[in-house]
């Protein structure tokens, strides 16, 4: 049946590797830090647990190289004869040992199995015995999903009754994992595109006033609303608490039994997702996206970024091209996941099967080649700040701008969330340049982290609106003060003319302006850049002219510390993202020149703009090094986006000779690629490692051993 993951909570996924048996990695070590995974979901729909066959099921596990099922079990409905009268069973159950069939035959063939829980809704004949189990809206309305309601985080069915669920699965089944699917607070009906605000439901209403002190429900989602903002810190805190209980029964029970899901408290595997986009332009990196987010944000756990067969909710049965599930699976790779996929139903008798051959492509060169994945550190030396894990709006824009251009001029850097800048202080020192995209709000740590790294080096390069809740940072870190933070640069110009950090612009004086353009106050700043021209006259041509300077720049320079740190008030990233004009591209590598002039060195190559180069330390992925930390080399991972259209995905181009030249501080034993008989010649000078690429296909590891 059709493939599809909503967004789920976490996979744990992943057993041991195809290949290497469970035994040989240290008892002592829980499974999925071993970070080999090579999950497959089937989300089940009700009916086919009548035609379920769990030798089938293993049978397709294997033939795809998999080594970790994830299956739905509990919540909604469960999947096996329930002894508990509130969880309402499957009424399509063939089998009573249905899933003890499955899970056993799983685990004779080294297969761990994941099952999937999901409380986020209720039978009607539970809501009509529990009415106050259930989420009630503003308005008074519950949300229906057919027969299925939505239920409220806070009543006795979320708080109680879930763990006696999970209990009662745990001691009747030998699982390996618990994945966790929509958990926290709901304020829409995804599966309709319905929003229904904040739950009013008695039992929230309760303890929102004992947390508060007395305070009433917000009923409206206002980030200017004092009331609001400490809802926002109560939803936090109850969702860590319940996480938290939850992870303490688990751990009770079975210490070898992974908790996963989406947030990253009290959990052993933190699961993203890759999900199509209903909106252009599409974003053809979600996985490296996720991924090296999430690697860089929670270093402590495995990563698990399922890509979802489905195009959407309202066409499961349709399922995204196969060159995009290529893509996905191989940024997994390359950027420190392992291999997951999620489908509606088993692979028998599937309603769009064009991605079965990718994924058993993919999967069977994980296996063949796992040693090589999986424990990396990163080389890079710029790092991009994500306004959260899942950005979304005009911050995702601006983040996904400045992305996009780093990703197409090779320049290697990691992604780290906004909220953990405070947690990785003394990570964040490595780094030569952060970049800081429309980040408006930081927390007080943070802040306060960005001064402390950047008085002992790092240069910090903002855009828009970054820091405008905070002026007094805003001043002393950027020496800028905003006049019209909000400004309307369609019409205008910027004039990167005659000035020394602006070398990219031959033969032209004027770059023309969209979206949102700030009009600062640079006085405080060392250097200003970029002067703003007037709208002037745009028509007719017998007319046009009147560009002249307003008195604001569009960038302002100051020295900090032992930093250089650069403020573009304008919306860069958002306008490369929907537009691409490579001139508002190019001044962003002109600063980043300035910052950080050997940035460009790490990776010098002749490949196309669209093959994405991610460049990893490596220490080998077994179980005779995994108390190892030494580097056996370095392996350079490049996926070939050029079938990419931007609305859609072809074949890749075949592309040959691709020449690479890379500051890499040994001189490797050898250069070999993945899959590939023999080594590259190559040579060293001076710490540069210059070799050549014969063809590139859809992807390519290539290792640098030492």
């Amino acid at each position: 049946m059709l493939k599809r993951f909503i967004p789920l909570i976490l996979l744990l996924l992943g057993s041991m590797a195809y290949g290497q048996s469970h035994t040989d990695w240290p008892r002592s070590m829980p499974w999925w830090k071993a970070n080999n995974l090579r999950v497959i979901q089937f989300n089940m729909p009700a009916y086919e647990a009548a035609t379920m066959h769990p030798d089938s099921i293993v049978e397709d596990l294997q033939r795809s190289s998999a080594n970790t099922l994830l299956i739905n079990i509990g919540g909604i409905m469960a999947f096996y004869p329930t002894k508990l009268d509130f969880h309402y069973q499957n009424p399509y159950l063939r089998s009573p040992t249905l899933m003890d069939d499955l899970i056993r035959k799983c685990h004779q063939q080294g297969i761990r199995v994941m099952v999937r829980f999901d409380f986020s809704r209720v039978h009607e004949s539970i809501f009509k015995a529990h009415p106050d189990w259930c989420y009630l809206s503003p308005k008074g309305e519950r949300v229906y999903n057919t027969d299925m309601v939505m239920v409220s985080i806070n009543a006795p069915y979320v708080q109680t009754k879930a763990f006696e669920i999970i209990a009662e699965v745990m001691d009747r089944f030998p699982i390996d994992g618990i994945f966790l699917n929509m958990p926290g607070y709901q304020v829409n009906n995804p599966y309709e595109g319905v929003y229904h605000g904040i739950d009013q439901n008695e039992h929230d209403q309760k303890r929102f006033a004992a947390y508060s002190k007395g305070l009433r429900l917000p009923v409206k989602e206002n980030k200017g609303d004092s009331v609001y903002k400490v809802y926002e810190a109560f939803k936090k805190y109850t969702v860590d608490d319940w996480t938290k209980r939850l992870h303490e029964l688990i751990k009770s029970k079975n210490p070898q039994v992974a908790l996963c899901t989406y947030m990253d408290e009290y959990v052993d595997i933190i699961r993203h997702e890759s999900q199509s986009s209903t909106t252009l332009p599409y974003w053809p990196y979600t996985a490296s996206d996720n991924v090296n987010n999430a690697v860089h944000s929670y270093p402590d756990h495995i990563i698990s970024n399922a890509s979802i067969q489905q195009i959407s909710f309202q066409s499961r049965y349709n399922a995204v091209e196969p060159e995009e599930v290529r893509i996905r699976l191989y940024e997994n790779i390359a950027n420190g996941s392992g291999l997951d996929i999620s489908m509606m139903g088993d692979m028998r008798g599937y309603e769009d099967e064009r991605n079965f051959k990718v994924i058993r492509q993919v999967y069977a060169h994980h296996k063949a080649y796992e040693k090589y994945f999986g424990r990396y550190r990163s080389v890079a030396r710029i790092a991009l700040i994500a306004p959260g894990s899942w950005p979304s709006g005009l911050p995702m824009q601006e983040y996904r701008g400045l992305q996009l251009m780093l990703k197409e001029a090779h320049l290697p850097f990691d992604i780290i969330e906004d909220s953990q800048l405070a947690r990785r202080v003394q990570d964040l020192k490595k780094y030569r340049v952060l970049l800081l995209p429309d980040l408006t709000y930081l927390s007080p740590g943070s802040v306060e982290a960005l001064k402390q790294i950047s008085q002992q080096g790092t240069s910090l390069l903002a855009t828009n609106r970054t820091l405008s809740d905070h002026p007094v940072a805003l001043a002393e870190l950027f020496g800028a003060k905003a006049v019209q933070s909000d400004h309307d640069g369609s019409g205008f110009y910027l004039s990167p003319e005659r000035q020394a950090p602006f070398k990219r612009f031959p033969g032209q004086k004027m770059l023309f302006w969209k979206f949102n353009l700030g009009l600062y106050d640079f006085s405080a700043a060392d250097t200003t850049y970029l002067p703003i021209l007037a709208k002037g006259r745009p028509g007719p041509p017998e007319i046009i002219g009147g560009h002249d300077p307003t008195g604001y720049y569009a960038m302002g320079l100051k020295t900090y510390g032992k930093s250089t740190n650069a403020l573009l008030p304008i919306h860069l990233g958002r306008l490369y993202y929907q537009h691409g004009y490579q001139q508002h591209k190019n001044l962003l590598l002109d600063v980043l020149d300035r910052l950080y002039p050997s940035a460009g060195h790490l990776v010098q190559t002749n490949a196309p703009d669209r093959v994405e180069v991610i460049v990893q330390e490596f220490t080998e992925n077994t179980p005779q090094k995994i108390q190892q930390s030494a580097s056996d080399g370095w392996i350079v991972h490049l996926v070939n986006l050029t079938g990419f259209s931007g609305n859609t995905y072809f074949t890749p181009v075949p592309l040959q000779q691709l020449r690479f030249q890379m500051a890499c501080p040994f001189k490797p034993s050898r250069i070999h690629i993945l899959g590939q008989q023999g080594s590259l010649p190559f040579s060293y000078q001076k710490g540069t490692v210059a070799f050549t690429l014969p063809s590139l296909a859809s992807f390519a590891g290539i290792v640098l051993a030492r």
